[in-house]
């Protein structure tokens, strides 16, 4: 039998999406950043747990993925602006 592992999937969704939002703004992508503006983000969604067998998911959410998507963007662009005017570093 193959080892189960419990994820949420909405930290794939956002770090699916940071990449392209960090490249399409210019901001910083140092992995203090991009782990800020996930903290950000991933605080703001309710989580949605699924079991995983060798990291594969079972279900990708594909009822809401559209607004799901719409939603990832609009907190990771709050966040984006959040972490540019802060960053926590030099």
């Amino acid at each position: 039998m193959d080892e189960a592992t419990l994820r949420n999937y909405m930290e794939d969704a956002v770090s699916e999406k940071l990449p392209i939002l960090v490249k399409q703004m210019g901001l910083c992508d140092c992995e203090r950043c991009k782990y800020d503006m996930m903290a950000y983000v991933l605080n703001k969604l309710p989580p949605k747990y699924v079991v995983t067998n060798k990291g594969s998911l079972f279900a990708k959410l594909d009822v809401i993925q559209s607004q799901l998507d719409v939603t990832i963007l609009a907190y990771l662009t709050q966040a984006a602006e959040i972490v540019k005017k802060n960053p926590n570093h030099n």
